[in-house]
């Protein structure tokens, strides 16, 4: 059973753009005063800082914007996606282990703006880091595999090929993120619908993976705040948060087993270290930088088996009203690209009931994923 002592006292977030003039530190920085005042305490009391994925704002920059008094931990984590519920995972050891009693996780990025867009497929100057350059330059390059829909496409196809799933499954995930994106006034689609027509006549990027089988490109930044204790007035509490990585972490084709990741390794332990079953989940907010590894998340988190993940989600389960109502606010898909910050925050708010058109009904318990670059994973399970 998990022995943290920690709770989320507060949220905040930036617009979501596709083009912005400002900075990802400033976007940062505001997203972090923004969590501050959601929980209703000072700037200068935050004891605590983990910046997940980007080095940008240090923790210079956040001691001299918020006025901290005295920094008392601090921590860099840079594991792609899986960095912001990893993140979490540090501010409640460190909160819970008395060396620090208030940590802002901060995590933004200009996936639109940048310079060199991570869509452009040119690495040596992406807008994130990735793994592996001397792999991706001297092998994977002079085979024309630049951008992370080939890298993937390599698991996707393994696992059609090995287990037959129905590509419908897909389908279901963009319609179904979409149609909870229509509900939230803070995502980018929120006034785009998209339908099964749609989704059909679009364009193939890189077989399996059609135009919306993959993920926004987005400017903004997310914050959370993590706190002592378990009883905040507002708090959420962080009943469980693991990390795990892939063999192999920088090379998807050099792996013994492609299909394995880190979520194969720390799903199932989440779920054992919170003492709940997945039968006891309200909502799950799955990383959602394709459809497809939304499914394969399912399988590997044991809510169904390989190949099974597109039977799970058909038939209305993961909408709203369903058993396990899944991205609720959209997601990477069709809220925005914040790295996977913006479904803890969502997370947040849906166990706090303040989700308001697409709130899930009575939730108490919930899960967020991440997946990072090529595997990286992390859970972290929340509890009302």
């Amino acid at each position: 059973m998990s022995k943290l002592s920690a709770q989320i006292i507060g949220v905040g977030q930036t617009p979501y753009t596709r083009g912005t003039q400002r900075s990802e530190r400033d976007q940062i920085l505001d997203a972090a005063i923004a969590a501050c005042y959601d929980a209703e305490v000072d700037t200068q009391s935050i004891d605590g800082l983990v910046m997940a994925w980007k080095d940008s704002p240090s923790n210079e920059d956040l001691i001299k914007t918020l006025g901290i008094r005295d920094l008392r931990y601090h921590a860099h984590l840079h594991i792609g996606g899986a960095s912001a519920c990893a993140g979490i995972a540090q501010a409640a050891m460190a909160v819970s282990l008395g060396m620090a009693s208030r940590v802002l996780v901060t995590l933004g990025w200009n996936a639109y703006s940048a310079t060199t867009r991570l869509s452009s497929g040119d690495q040596e100057d992406s807008a994130i880091p990735i793994p592996g350059k001397e792999i991706r330059r001297n092998i994977e390059h002079p085979l024309g595999v630049y951008a992370p829909m080939q890298w993937y496409s390599f698991h996707a196809n393994r696992w059609f090929y090995q287990y037959q799933p129905d590509p419908a499954g897909m389908k279901t995930v963009a319609l179904t993120t979409r149609r909870h994106a229509n509900l939230n006034s803070a995502a980018y689609f929120y006034d785009k619908p998209l339908t099964e027509v749609d989704y059909d006549a679009a364009r193939y990027v890189v077989e399996p993976f059609r135009l919306f089988d993959i993920c926004l490109e987005t400017d903004g930044a997310a914050a959370v705040l993590v706190s002592q204790g378990n009883n905040a007035r507002r708090g959420v509490q962080i009943l469980s948060a693991t990390e795990g990585h892939a063999d192999y972490p920088d090379d998807i084709m050099g792996r013994r087993d492609i299909l394995n990741m880190g979520i194969t390794k720390c799903g199932p332990r989440a779920l054992k270290e919170a003492g709940i079953r997945h039968d006891e989940l309200d909502f799950a907010q799955i990383y959602d930088c394709f459809t497809f590894i939304v499914l394969r998340q399912l399988e590997e988190l044991g809510f169904c088996r390989r190949g099974e993940a597109p039977d799970f989600v058909a038939n209305g389960r993961i909408d709203l009203d369903g058993d396990l109502p899944l991205n609720t606010h959209g997601g990477l898909l069709s809220e925005a690209h914040v790295a996977g910050m913006n479904h803890i925050v969502e997370a947040v708010r849906q166990l706090r009931g303040e989700a308001d058109q697409r709130q899930v009904r009575d939730a108490k318990l919930g899960l967020v994923t991440g997946y990072g670059d090529y595997g990286d994973g992390s859970v972290v399970v929340l509890g009302r």
